[in-house]
């Protein structure tokens, strides 16, 4: 598949013709995405078609078989994941990944740590690092979890902690999302909720949605990629893939 044409548009990351086998297991057969910012690039398909291969692929966390992966306009294909992620990508994941006993103020305070550590201050208390908390309180407010700043993490509720893991990606001052189904689980107005901040934070961002929530995903994407069997079989506008007939036969169970 060759890359998506990308106009004048600020591309802040792309994967280029990516592959990732397993032994005879094609997981990614030849993906190319770009993700712009200001642009929510939402990537659907049935659970086994290589969604989260790609995010894995793309954060770092493991390595492509062929292909590359640019950031900020750098080939990070050899890069590992710490790497990436100081170089201004941040990622949530399918599972809740919080600091339960933690309030929410501290687990932001220590992802913003990431950006801002002090080795040879050991003895000093973390909330005396007024970077990390200035950082920290920034992406609680935008958010919308300030007033819950002092509650513990596992005292949230499910769309709250969803909430959360992206204010700690928010701290660690990233230009592009990878978010990982930050949808699941969430009622209606959980939903909203979540909605309303990811368009609010595409216009800082790039934003790479995986969700399963088609009605959500139509709603907010500015473009859409369908995966089946690792490979990419469309991608462009909502609704020219919605109307795009290997899709409906493919994953929207509708006929042409």
């Amino acid at each position: 598949m060759s890359p998506p044409e990308s106009g004048t548009t600020a591309l802040l990351m792309c994967g280029r013709s990516i592959y990732r086998r397993w032994g005879g297991l094609v997981a990614l057969n030849d993906v190319s995405i770009e993700l712009a910012k200001g642009a929510v690039h939402a990537v659907i398909g049935t659970n086994g078609a290589g969604k989260s291969t790609l995010i894995n692929v793309l954060s770092g966390e493991i390595a492509p078989s062929s292909g590359a992966v640019e950031l900020l306009g750098r080939n990070v294909t050899d890069w590992n994941q710490p790497r990436r992620a100081r170089a201004g990508l941040g990622r949530t994941y399918q599972r809740t990944n919080i600091y339960p006993a933690f309030s929410v103020l501290e687990n932001c305070r220590l992802a913003a740590q990431s950006r801002h550590p002090h080795p040879l201050r050991w003895w000093q208390a973390a909330a005396h690092c007024a970077a990390s908390s200035e950082l920290a309180r920034s992406a609680i407010d935008r958010t919308g979890l300030a007033a819950l700043a002092g509650r513990s993490a596992g005292l949230l509720s499910h769309g709250q902690k969803r909430q959360l893991e992206i204010a700690m990606c928010l701290a660690t001052e990233p230009q592009v999302l990878l978010l990982d189904e930050p949808l699941a689980g969430m009622g209606a107005e959980e939903t909203e909720r979540m909605l309303g901040l990811l368009s609010e934070l595409r216009a800082g961002h790039a934003i790479l949605l995986v969700e399963h929530d088609m009605d959500a995903v139509f709603r907010v994407a500015d473009r859409i990629s369908v995966m089946v069997n690792g490979a990419v079989i469309a991608s462009g506008e909502p609704e020219a893939v919605r109307r795009n007939p290997e899709v409906q036969a493919a994953y929207l169970g509708e006929r042409a």
